[in-house]
């Protein structure tokens, strides 16, 4: 581990699934922290699982004990919350960050986070676990040998038989686009290229999503690539990425996993990738807490800006069409 976390201390704020998940991959990487919750039965079903506990009563009850500085902070609190608790730390002196996806509810709490963590001096990025999967990270690799990505398509349809049963805190499935689809949206992109140009269309609605339930569009990014994507939420459908290079087709689907067609071939094949640490924990969450909290390499994490700028340039033109 480097010099820059040894011997530190991490606060993890928030002690629900997402959390769990972030206290085996610190305890593995035999980092300090503690975590700070609100309630007792969720304190309680942490700690079960994890074997440590939880400082109950909330963030605010935390900070107003005087504990000091951190040398980092990881925000795992529902979407409702994120913009708030993260706001909350910039402004008590915490000068790093990695908040879950998407840092708020809206564009709004999204931009507002950007601006108090500009102002202050704080370094945020948002966790796009995704980015840090082997499937991934080897096929960047592919791409770079390849000679980069000529063309991409992505689908990303939500089960809405599901999602509708789901119980959310208000304006979190209104919000579902922003808050579980751009997962797929941002791993695209991140392989593909930053677009430049993107002509989106929308129509339908459900209960739980009113806007829109069906996304089709298209565009080409700022190194050339054509890109597409469709989804499909009141129909069968599921996740999907596919990048192509002069030389394969890399397809992930599941995400988790990379398959490649060969130039001149129909067959697909599956890449043997180490997948030691998406096995072991929930995948890409090492790498991406190893990423955060070493501090070198971050240019796979996204900062809290970038992801603003794709917040009201990108995601919303795919979530509710070019104006």
């Amino acid at each position: 581990m480097s010099d820059y976390i040894a011997n530190k201390k991490v606060w993890l704020i928030g002690a629900g699934t997402m959390a769990i998940d972030y206290a085996k991959v610190l305890k593995a990487q035999n980092i300090d922290f503690d975590v700070i919750g609100r309630g007792v039965k969720s304190a309680k079903i942490f700690t079960q699982n994890t074997g440590s506990n939880v400082i109950t009563g909330g963030l605010d009850q935390y900070l107003a004990q005087s504990n000091g500085l951190p040398t980092a902070v990881i925000v795992t609190v529902g979407v409702e919350h994120l913009a708030e608790i993260t706001i909350k730390l910039i402004k008590y002196g915490v000068k790093r960050i990695l908040v879950e996806k998407p840092a708020g509810i809206d564009a709004g709490q999204i931009q507002r986070v950007a601006e108090v963590a500009m102002t202050n001096n704080v370094e945020i990025y948002v966790a796009y676990n995704r980015r840090f999967y082997a499937s991934a990270i080897k096929a960047r690799q592919i791409i770079a040998e390849d000679g980069g990505v000529t063309s991409f398509n992505f689908e990303f349809t939500e089960w809405s038989h599901e999602i509708e049963h789901l119980k959310k805190a208000h304006g979190v499935k209104e919000a579902w686009f922003l808050a579980n689809s751009t997962h797929v949206v941002d791993l695209a992109f991140f392989l593909g290229g930053e677009p430049k140009n993107i002509s989106a269309y929308i129509k339908g609605g459900l209960a739980w999503h009113p806007s829109a339930s069906v996304f089709a569009g298209a565009g080409v990014t700022e190194g050339g690539a054509l890109f597409s994507y469709q989804a499909n939420w009141a129909a069968p459908g599921r996740w999907g990425v596919e990048v192509l290079t002069n030389k394969h087709r890399l397809i992930f689907r599941p995400l988790e996993q990379l398959h490649v067609q060969r130039n001149g071939s129909v067959e697909i094949e599956k890449v043997e990738i180490d997948t030691q640490f998406d096995d072991q924990f929930k995948p890409g969450i090492y790498k991406q807490v190893q990423t955060f909290l070493v501090g070198d390499n971050t240019e796979s994490l996204l900062t809290i800006s970038e992801h603003c700028e794709r917040v009201n340039r990108l995601f919303s033109a795919i979530n509710y069409g070019n104006k």
